[in-house]
């Protein structure tokens, strides 16, 4: 029998899928509890390219990526998702935000962009809500 999970009001028999995409090791650890801690199940990678050979990718509700990756930029990690097939929301997060990044993101296809540092209930809030309108399990 499958057990119901509520994330933030949301009720569901699966636990949402949010991937993120961090190579920096504390911001994605910390990012991981916290999102692990409202009920999500994340997977977390140091590196893109070992987020696009995961065969559970399409289940995904939500990626979260930081722009300035050592492999390549979160922009060219959602073009690369969108090829595989995936349609799901995702977050930009930098610590480099410029008004021209902002209008990259948005032409890219991202449904939100958060500067860093930033608080863990806007992370939290963020992901839920488009996790909830992601039309999957969330």
């Amino acid at each position: 029998m499958s057990q119901v999970v509520t994330v933030q009001g949301v009720q569901s028999s699966r636990r949402p899928r949010i991937l993120i995409v961090e190579d920096d090791s504390g911001m994605r650890r910390s990012m991981q509890l916290l999102l692990q801690g409202r009920g999500f199940d994340v997977r977390a990678y140091a590196a893109a390219d070992p987020m696009l050979l995961d065969e559970e990718l399409p289940q995904a509700a939500c990626l979260v990526v930081d722009y300035l990756l050592g492999d390549r930029d979160g922009l060219s990690v959602l073009v690369s998702l969108r090829k595989l097939g995936w349609r799901g929301p995702a977050i930009l997060i930098t610590a480099h935000a410029t008004d021209e990044l902002r209008r990259s993101a948005t032409g890219a296809g991202f449904s939100a962009f958060l500067e860093k540092p930033f608080k863990e209930h806007i992370l939290v809030n963020t992901v839920t809500s488009l996790a909830a309108s992601s039309g999957s399990d969330a």
